[in-house]
């Protein structure tokens, strides 16, 4: 498929994620200066994180951009949507 088709055919809320963390909205408890994330970011030092929370509060993006900011890579995983063999 064309990229331009591609880009036309995304949802909405895929067009308008933030593609990065300054462009991220939310989460002060987290992103704020002094932060857990702030300082992760800043160290450049991660280690594994859980996101919980309710749909569409940010989890997956903030995730995303984490990884992308510290250029790690990201793996998506769902807890509600795989077995619990695959969580454990």
């Amino acid at each position: 498929m064309h990229k331009k088709n591609m880009s036309t055919s995304l949802p909405l809320a895929e067009k308008m994620r933030p593609t990065t963390v300054e462009m991220f909205a939310g989460q002060h408890h987290l992103m704020g200066e002094g932060k857990l994330i702030n300082s992760v970011l800043k160290k450049k030092s991660l280690a594994s994180l859980i996101f919980w929370g309710p749909p569409g509060s940010g989890k997956t993006t903030l995730a995303r951009l984490i990884a992308k900011e510290m250029d790690a890579n990201f793996v998506q995983h769902s807890a509600g949507l795989a077995g619990g063999k695959d969580n454990r």
